[in-house]
């Protein structure tokens, strides 16, 4: 399920050459039933793991304030751990504070997963699931096999930061490059869905739990394109589209399914939905509610609109955007240490040494801003950047990076600007209106049926292709009364 796993192995060009300088030596994996060369040793990776975890949380959020939750959590995982034979590993699950479906492990036994994952399964047996992928990611070090890109690209970001003055500047302008990078390879996806599965069916889980769920997922996938009015069939941006396809994987788990020995049949719904009932869907409002192409922060009492055929996506406490394409946007909010004047933050602390190729006062819809461009070597190839500092209340300021493709920037460079001077106040009515959506299970009653719940669903559209989406239903399935099914309300 891990579309990335975030992991700064030296921010410095000295300490990217001195883990270079770590000699590796080859070794039979056990787990992969391989031999395995690796740069880092077991104890590095765990070291790397422990100092890499809380950066992981902060980006994706923080950690869900959910402690029964939680505890279930651990549960399914430690089970699962045991039954991987890793009894004596030390392993940290985690449910993190994010809407984007995903899932991590870090090695040393750091293993996350996301709200938003967690409101689209629909049994245990799907969670034990997705931890034995993430599992089967420390026991076959595919985090090892990966250091020499991750090594690469931090190489990027600290001379992009020395260039800067600022490695918050770096930070922003990598977010694309670094959920790229740092993403697992296909062929490590593929091997951790086997290894997974095995160790899914040896703790006595049904081993299709994991094809059906890489079903839901591609289906809530396809939904979400439809509802953007996206090409299904290119529906993820560019920086998170690194796994094989979906249709792939579920083959791939569906035979592997097969072939496990003994019978299998736990899935555990009922206690799996008592557990994620009342889960936040979608944002939790703390860092904005997105809709389309649409920001509304109500904390801070602002809005802006991305340029049409731009997917915005929520990345810890920063908005990213992207046209899969290439260019991208980031945008968040920040209070400064020193002046929160916009010119003199720009050029005194943001981008300190940044060598700017104009730089201009702005009046945005009566907030004051500062702006400047320059170019920029990132790990996805060189860009234009044109960075914005707003000056929206006494003690914050909301910063935009643009970055596009300097064969693109003329082209890009109207709707970006329009994006910009799209930056307003929320009226009182817009705030109102924005609240959090959350899980609700409902027990179905006589009389029930897909369209009459579907019409309790939150939404003013594609009630009915919601509901079946979110509870792993085809058109057409009759409910049974006593069936627990999921909401999404208000």
């Amino acid at each position: 399920m891990t579309r990335l796993t975030w992991i700064r192995l030296g921010r410095t060009v000295g300490g990217a050459v001195a883990l270079a300088a770590v000699l590796g030596a080859c070794a039979f994996n056990p787990a992969a039933g391989r031999q395995q060369f690796s740069l880092l040793s077991p104890q590095q990776e765990a070291s790397i793991g422990q100092r890499e975890y809380p950066r992981l949380v902060e980006q994706f959020g923080g950690v869900y304030d959910d402690p029964a939750l939680t505890a279930y959590v651990e549960r399914v995982g430690a089970e699962v751990a045991r039954a991987a034979g890793q009894a004596g590993q030390p392993y940290r699950f985690t449910v993190l504070d994010s809407d984007l479906p995903n899932a991590f492990a870090l090695p040393g036994g750091y293993v996350s997963v996301t709200r938003g994952l967690l409101a689209l399964m629909n049994d245990e047996a799907e969670l034990a699931g997705v931890m034995a992928h993430e599992i089967a990611h420390v026991t076959a070090r595919h985090s090892a096999e990966r250091y020499s890109q991750t090594t690469l690209a931090q190489l990027g970001a600290s001379i992009l930061g020395a260039a800067t003055g600022n490695d918050d500047l770096a930070e922003m302008a990598g977010t694309g490059a670094r959920l790229y990078l740092l993403s697992y390879s296909r062929g490590q996806e593929s091997e951790a869905d086997a290894i997974g599965i095995r160790y899914l069916a040896d703790a006595g889980y049904d081993p299709y739990a994991m094809s059906s769920f890489l079903t839901q997922l591609g289906r809530e996938t396809a939904l979400d394109a439809r509802i953007d009015g996206r090409d299904t069939g290119n529906s993820l941006p560019a920086y998170l589209s690194t796994h094989p396809r979906t249709e792939d994987r579920v083959r791939q788990a569906s035979a592997l399914a097969a072939q496990a020995p003994g019978q299998h049949s736990r899935r555990g719904r009922d206690a799996y939905l008592a557990a994620i009932d009342g889960v936040i869907w979608g944002p939790s409002g703390r860092d904005g509610f997105i809709d389309g192409t649409v920001l509304r922060h109500p904390r801070a009492g602002i809005r802006w609109e991305a340029p049409r055929g731009f997917r915005l996506a929520h990345s810890g406490r920063r908005v990213v955007a992207g046209d899969g394409n290439g260019a991208q946007i980031v945008f968040d909010i920040v209070s400064p240490r020193g002046t929160t004047a916009p010119g003199p933050y720009l050029t005194g602390e943001w981008a300190r040494n940044a060598a700017f190729s104009d730089l201009q006062t702005l009046d945005i819809n009566g907030y004051p801003a500062a702006t400047g461009s320059l170019r920029i070597n990132t790990g996805a190839g060189v860009r234009d950047a044109r960075l914005i500092a707003i000056r929206f209340d006494q003690d914050r300021i909301a910063r935009f990076v643009f970055l596009t493709p300097p064969e693109r920037t003329a082209q890009l460079m109207p709707a970006l600007q329009r994006t910009s001077f799209s930056f307003r106040p929320l009226t009182r009515a817009e705030t109102a209106g924005l609240r959090p959506r959350r899980v609700q299970v409902a027990t179905v009653q006589r009389g029930d049926t897909v369209s009459t719940l579907a019409r309790r669903m939150a939404f003013d559209d594609f009630q009915v292709e919601r509901f079946l989406t979110l509870n792993g239903l085809d058109p057409g399935a009759v409910l049974r009364p006593g069936q627990k099914v999921k909401l999404l309300v208000a």
